[in-house]
């Protein structure tokens, strides 16, 4: 009874930061707020006994937003920091609603086609080995994924030095 009450907290502090992260016009409250959710995603796996996993996803994604603290300092300007925002379109509220109803009825339609939903209401009690789980995250046989993490990770240090780049000051000629 104690893991559903601290699960609805959990998934409430998600929902709830989540929500607030993607509607706030500010970027600071917005890298708090995915923080929260972070850490709610972290509390799950600590109430699965997942230890290793809560704690990696502490430690990198804290870290993460540490780095979303510092970019956001640097590559926004001054009022905006101070809360002096532009309005938002409402074309664009409605083209990001419409593009999330789309990723919505994807993620649905895969669900449904691979049979993921009808095998979790059967209850099958099976559950797949950690064994196997960090077999297919470190190895580089079909299905596997240290190929796509390494290319994720030399896309994201791209991105830091294009960011670094972008900010950087141009000298007066």
């Amino acid at each position: 009874m104690g893991n559903i009450v601290m699960f609805i907290i959990l998934a409430v502090v998600i929902l709830g930061s989540a929500v607030l992260c993607v509607t706030t016009s500010r970027i600071m409250r917005a890298a708090t707020f995915m923080l929260f959710v972070l850490f709610g995603v972290a509390g799950i796996y600590f109430l699965l006994d997942y230890t290793f996993l809560g704690a990696a996803q502490i430690a990198v994604y804290a870290g993460g937003v540490t780095m979303i603290y510092v970019f956001a300092i640097q590559l926004v300007s001054k009022q905006t920091l101070q809360g002096i925002t532009e309005k938002v379109k409402s074309s664009r509220i409605i083209c990001g609603a419409l593009a999330s109803l789309a990723g919505l009825v994807v993620v649905g339609f895969i669900l449904l086609k691979t049979g993921f939903i009808t095998l979790s209401m059967a209850g099958s009690d099976t559950e797949l080995p950690m064994k196997e789980i960090g077999k297919a995250l470190v190895g580089s046989d079909k299905y596997q994924y240290v190929l796509p993490f390494e290319f994720i990770s030399v896309f994201l240090l791209a991105c830091i030095i294009g960011g670094l780049v972008v900010s950087r000051k141009e000298e007066d000629k």
